[in-house]
């Protein structure tokens, strides 16, 4: 059986609050941008954004025709206009899927800092609202 005097119990206190400081101010600060960087690597690596900048003037789904052998002037032309039009496709769609993929890490970006500093900052706020409701009592 422990027995627990007015000496024991200030100095399991104090540990208990340096712990809690070291946790809330070092520990977690740690884990958050740690976490914070995953969800950024995989909103990355959802949209493809590094696939799409690399194979931007590719054609749309891989769509198109050969020029086969021999030349027919016409289906020379037929050809080169689809396969202009399928890169141009493919262009337009991996600049918007590009654009929506760069706006949601900005979203991540701003939603991460926000969480981020207001886990520094509530224990501010915390003693700010108990001393302005004491205030007001």
């Amino acid at each position: 059986m422990v027995k627990i005097n007015k000496n024991n119990f200030l100095n399991f206190q104090q540990n208990i609050l340096i712990l809690f400081g070291v946790w809330y101010f070092f520990e977690m600060p740690k884990k958050i941008l740690r976490t914070w960087n995953n969800v950024l690597s995989f909103n990355l690596e959802y949209f493809s954004i590094i696939p799409l900048l690399k194979t931007f003037f590719s054609p749309w789904k891989r769509s198109r025709f050969s020029y086969g052998p021999g030349f027919d002037i016409k289906e020379f032309f037929e050809n080169l206009a689809f396969n202009t039009m399928s890169r141009i496709i493919g262009m337009i769609m991996r600049t918007i899927l590009i654009i929506i993929g760069l706006l949601v890490e900005l979203f991540i970006i701003l939603i991460g800092a926000i969480i981020f500093l207001g886990w520094l900052f509530l224990p501010l706020l915390l003693f700010y609202g108990v001393s302005l409701g004491i205030r007001l009592l």
